[in-house]
């Protein structure tokens, strides 16, 4: 689902708001997840699952192109991980 398709939904459920409203919506909480991601700080929605920055140890790899060994550089990297709710939705 795209963001564009997301907006769709909601409008398609929430009649009284406007396009504009709901994009504004929409885009200003994926800024708070985002924002608070590059902080390094967790963000839980309880029911559907949370968000955190998990770290990465540098590690050998390999350039699947060439072959090539060489090394991949320690990072930051965000993570999802489902709720109860949402793995039980999800699951049938």
């Amino acid at each position: 689902m795209t963001r564009a398709k997301l907006i769709e939904g909601i409008l398609d459920q929430h009649a009284p708001f406007t396009q504009n409203q709901v994009e504004v919506l929409v885009n200003a909480i994926f800024d708070a997840i985002q924002e608070a991601l590059s902080k390094g700080d967790k963000v839980e929605i309880r029911g559907f699952g949370s968000f955190r920055v998990r770290y990465r140890k540098m590690r050998e790899g390999r350039n699947p192109k060439t072959g090539e060994r060489g090394s991949v550089a320690a990072k930051r990297t965000p993570f999802f991980k489902a709720g109860k709710a949402l793995k039980d939705l999800v699951d049938g």
